[in-house]
């Protein structure tokens, strides 16, 4: 799949994160110690807390005024719409530039992790076909959501929303996380006054916030997009064991203090509470990791002139079933 590779373009620097998450997973076994910071934490952040009248229901900036979903049991998958912003671009919604979709069983106590090529070409509801970050330009979060739950043929519950700067408060008030950087990795950027080049070295080394953003975000390669979503995945798998850990787990009201300004969710409070407790519960370690659509399901495309990734929608959806039953399976025989 060389050629699909080469096609992605070299856009923008926005990334998402998988802060929200691993924040709640990793605070589950000292939630009653904690119960008013994650309360606070979770009201804070939430739109589903707010009045109508606070927010926008033309689904610009907050998220929009989004369906009504039935409360989570907490016996069924639920699976969330992870968005990157920039804070630079808290005026206009701009194309959410990376998106990925975070499922957590709880019955199997697995994980899912599928990162989304901005570049696949879908077909946006009330929209036509493009990329599916442009969804997010077109109807804020509630398009997103539609988009990718139909593309994947699973429901997306809901969304977390979260900046650049959040993602560095994170990883600093963790002190950092030990990452073995693969390569060498340069990029200036004098249009946005250098304030996000890159340039980090190859090695084992342990990563501030300005250093993990820099991480995440480089694609300027020939596989670009591959194995900059590739680089992320990794990441947030070490810094969910970091959040896991005995001394994250100590500091999580100072944790939470620091990522609420810039983490926005439509999940209700209450469900944010039933996804804490299962905590520890959760083994990160064995979180399936993917990337969406997979290398044997593209297909590069140009679309008037412009270089799009296409894919076997049908095809993609069995595959998401077989990857999501066959760790039902695992558990099952295990039980017996």
């Amino acid at each position: 799949m060389n050629g699909g590779r080469s096609v992605i373009l070299k856009k923008s620097f926005k990334v998402w994160k998988w802060f929200l998450l691993v924040i709640l997973l990793a605070g589950g076994g000292i939630a009653s110690y904690y119960a008013y910071s994650i309360a606070h934490f979770a009201s804070s952040i939430s739109t589903a807390e707010r009045s109508h009248s606070e927010v926008d229901p033309s689904g610009a900036g907050t998220g929009g005024e989004l369906p009504v979903i039935p409360e989570w049991d907490g016996t069924e998958p639920v699976h969330l719409l992870l968005l990157g912003t920039d804070s630079r671009d808290a005026d206009s919604n701009g194309r959410s530039d990376s998106m990925m979709v975070a499922t957590i069983d709880p019955v199997t106590k697995r994980t899912y992790l599928m990162s989304i090529l901005r570049d696949t070409y879908v077909d946006i509801p009330g929209h036509g076909y493009s990329r599916i970050n442009a969804a997010y330009s077109y109807g804020g979060a509630p398009l997103a959501m539609e988009t990718v739950g139909k593309l994947l043929g699973i429901p997306i519950d809901h969304y977390v929303k979260i900046d650049f700067e959040g993602f560095k408060s994170l990883v600093d008030t963790v002190d950092g996380v030990e990452i073995d950087v693969e390569k060498d990795m340069k990029y200036t950027d004098s249009g946005d006054g250098h304030r996000y080049d890159i340039d980090l070295k190859k090695g084992l080394q342990t990563l501030d916030g300005t250093h993990a953003l820099q991480y995440v975000r480089f694609r300027h390669d020939a596989t670009s997009d591959f194995t900059r979503t590739e680089r992320q995945r990794k990441f947030l798998t070490a810094l969910a064991a970091k959040l896991q850990s005995s001394s994250s787990l100590i500091k999580l009201p100072g944790i939470l203090n620091s990522v609420a300004p810039y983490i926005e969710t439509n999940m209700p409070t209450s469900t944010m509470l039933k996804l804490s407790r299962l905590g520890l519960d959760v083994n990160v370690n064995r979180t399936v990791k993917v990337q969406i659509p997979p290398n044997s399901l593209l297909e590069a495309k140009t679309v008037r002139g412009a270089a799009v990734l296409g894919v076997n929608e049908a095809r993609l959806r069995e595959y998401i079933e077989k990857m999501l039953n066959d760790a039902n399976e695992e558990t099952e025989e295990l039980a017996n």
